[in-house]
């Protein structure tokens, strides 16, 4: 008797996937009707808990009609059904998506019947067989909700009207305004319209300008633009900086005496020379048994951002600070961001607080967890502490260090003592072993290098440069990361079992295994393999793919590729672990300055101390959700920007030749990165003049139709600049030789 195949994987309370998994069970033969008790027989489901949870999605996939309830308990595919909720996602080239959890893939919408559905809009689609085709295709016969109904643009105007014409590629229509709705705007101005209602009869949404931002191409009015096509704030309103000017600040004795006081202990911050707001510091003290007692310190953000205030509410609908390429669009206002919350030197705070006594092989002996007020001895920027791990070494009688002028962030030299100087090494020391252990665990490190920009006083930028994560920066995650694991564990896990506590974890899912094999598709053509037998083996061999590429010309592009089949990391108060990190547990609890979530969870942390018991996980679980969109809202601003200054920096290297790499093939052009800076640009099929080409998908390449020549991604080409359009964020080269 062969053995049933078990396809229900279980990583804490969550069953992934479950409605697609239900809908297979139900297709396979849908004249058959199941209980939930069949279909969770079927998935290899045994427990309680996945029981109810296949129960429960049962009866809310018969709420919404995607099944039908033929008797008591008993449900069957709808097979009358052909119209599916879903959100729609448009390409540049004006057709589009259909995603809905009824289907295993993206549903292809032509631009013809998008109707008046617009980018990640919720719609009804109407869902067919294309003729003579076993492929799907959809159709949009009802708006839902609009995603967003506010849009950034360049306003166009006639004699009496005009049109906004979106920066947003997948924005296909342009909106009409009429005269009486421009708000003082005049043409060619950069302008925030609101849809106001789209007419059955009309080509264009009608719309009214509720901002005038400035001229196109203005720094402040892109760089605002960037924020506010992304639904982003950039700057407080006059109230809340009052409120955060108004919060008592001193520490009193009364307060101190509530805490762990850990002030002479020794202490240390590393940051980016150039950061202002010092969320961590890290503290160490030798013991006496030979173990040492290292303190994580985080800035207690919680004492003074208090639930139901205007303070809390505005952290929480921006969830998280954005940095662009120029500036800090903060979570908090600068009062306690750059002040009273942040861990400057010389200076005392109170910080929440994660200490470990830790041995030589890196194995935690004792663990606390609390509130604490510490303070810093020393402020480093990472190069500085970079200079000490690499000029200093372990040993019995260890010397100060002087710090040398061209590193020094006060402008002058200065003497390290000793004791800052082991305390230094001895935590590198103990995060590469650290880090040893967590690679050997499966965790995949994505070391890829940042792209900077030296900016003048107007923000123009005079040169590009990248950026590399060295020893002190690992040091930092290392502990950090590790912070981050033991609190989740902490509330998550006791006594040998999960416990049911609600709290914030930081989840990242197993990759998506058709993303794999398109991976593996592309680097064949380098002469790269992964391996995805197993969850072990894809981790190794995606670890060594990205090893080899180091230094490659095509490193950055494979880099790219192999994070875009990785799902995305997510707040939630579902645990299911973080694959990436290759932890079973982890939370965010180490920068509340600039993350809601970590808030968050200072509080839920806090309140279990005190012996609190777990309050419902809806309310949290709606929070966690508004602050994953808001990362990748933040996320999405933030590459605008680089984008943006990639083309102010190309636009005054019009004149010069760049050797690239193919990063990416369409029907429409070819995609190149150029090797030097990392700006992306297109070249078009149609420029291309020495014959006439075409897209071939199978080989990611574009083939000459009289000349056989071939194309194709990963090749090495060289450009020229054709055209920059920064209101637009795109950059055009001319192909100079392949």
């Amino acid at each position: 008797m062969t053995r049933k195949k078990k396809i229900y994987k279980k990583k804490g309370k969550v069953i992934r996937d479950l409605t697609l998994k239900i809908f297979k069970i139900l297709k396979e033969d849908s004249s058959k009707t199941y209980n939930h008790k069949q279909i969770s027989a079927k998935m290899g489901i045994s427990d309680t808990d996945g029981k109810t949870q296949v129960l429960k999605k049962l009866v809310e996939l018969h709420e919404t009609k995607k099944i039908k309830e033929v008797d008591r308990g008993k449900y069957q595919i709808n097979e009358d059904r052909k119209y599916h909720i879903g959100t729609l996602d448009l390409t540049s080239n004006g057709n589009g998506y259909f995603m809905s959890d009824d289907f295993e893939k993206d549903i292809f919408i032509p631009s013809i019947n998008l109707g008046k559905g617009l980018h990640q809009d919720t719609v009804k689609a109407f869902v067919y067989k294309k003729r003579r085709s076993s492929k799907l295709e959809a159709e949009v016969v009802e708006i839902i909700e609009r995603k967003k109904t506010e849009f950034v643009g360049v306003l166009q105007m006639n004699k009496t009207f005009g049109f906004v014409i979106p920066d947003s590629q997948k924005m296909s229509a342009d909106l009409f305004v009429s005269q009486n709705k421009l708000n003082g705007a005049e043409d060619g101005d950069k302008v925030v319209v609101q849809m106001t209602d789209w007419p059955e009869n009309s080509k264009n949404p009608f719309g009214k300008i509720t901002q005038v931002l400035g001229k196109p191409g203005d720094h402040e009015t892109e760089i605002h633009s960037i924020l506010l096509e992304y639904g982003l704030p950039y700057e407080f309103a006059e109230e809340i900086e009052k409120e955060a000017e108004n919060l008592p600040i001193e520490i009193t004795e009364t307060e101190i005496g509530k805490r762990r006081d850990m002030r002479k202990d020794l202490t240390f911050t590393i940051d980016p020379k150039d950061a202002k707001d010092f969320d961590d510091a890290l503290s160490f003290t030798k013991l006496e048994n030979g173990n040492y007692e290292i303190g994580i310190h985080i800035a207690d953000v919680s004492h003074y951002l208090q639930p139901k205030t205007i303070l809390d509410d505005e952290a929480y609908d921006r969830a998280t600070s954005v940095y662009l390429v120029d500036r800090v669009v903060p979570m908090l206002p600068e009062m306690l961001s750059n002040g009273v919350c942040s861990l400057r030197p010389h200076e005392e705070k109170l910080t929440f607080s994660a200490v470990f006594e830790m041995n030589e092989k890196t194995q935690i002996v004792n663990q606390w967890f609390g509130r604490t007020v510490t303070y810093s001895d020393q402020r480093f920027a990472y190069e500085e502490a970079q200079a000490i791990i690499e000029n200093c070494k372990l040993s019995d009688s260890i010397e100060p260090y002087t710090m040398p002028l061209d590193i020094s962030i006060i402008d002058k030299e200065y003497e390290v003592t000793p004791e800052i100087v082991e305390a230094t090494l001895k935590l590198d020391e103990l995060a590469k072993k650290l880090r040893k252990k967590r690679m050997k665990a499966g965790a995949i490190s994505f070391d890829r290098v940042e792209v900077k920009f030296d900016l003048d006083e107007k923000a123009n930028p005079v040169g590009v440069f990248f950026k590399e994560s060295k020893d002190a920066n690992k040091l930092i995650e290392e502990f950090m990361l590790l912070a981050n694991r033991k609190v989740a564990e902490f509330i998550g896990f006791s006594k040998g079992k999960e416990t049911k506590n609600t709290f914030i974890y930081r989840t990242h899912d197993e990759p998506n295994i058709d993303k794999l094999a398109s991976l593996q598709n592309i680097i064949n053509k380098f002469g790269y393999k992964i391996n995805t037998e197993t969850k072990e083996k894809t981790s190794q061999s995606l670890n060594k793919l990205l090893a080899d590429v180091q230094g490659k010309g095509e490193a950055n592009m494979v880099e790219t590729l192999a994070i875009r089949s990785m799902s995305k990391a997510a707040y939630t108060t579902q645990n299911i672990g973080h694959y990436g990190l290759a932890f079973d547990y982890y939370s965010h609890f180490t920068s509340p300055i600039r993350r809601y979530p970590d808030v968050m969870t200072h509080r839920l942390l806090q309140h279990y101390l005190d012996g609190g018991t777990s309050p419902k996980s809806d309310e949290y679980e709606v929070k966690c959700k508004h602050s994953s969109q808001m990362e990748e809202m933040a996320a999405k601003a933030e590459r605008s920007s680089i984008k943006y200054m990639q083309i102010k920096y190309m636009k005054d290297h019009q004149d010069e030749e760049f050797e690239g790499v193919i990063s990416g093939v369409t029907e429409w052009g070819i995609y190149v990165e150029i090797s030097s800076n990392k700006c992306e640009g297109m070249v078009r099929i149609r420029d291309i003049k020495d014959d006439y080409y075409i897209f071939d998908e199978k080989q990611y390449a574009i083939v000459g139709q009289s000349s056989n020549n071939i194309i194709q991604l990963g090749d090495k080409v060289v450009v020229k600049v054709k055209n920059t359009d920064l209101e637009r964020k795109h950059l055009d080269f001319h192909l100079i030789s392949h």
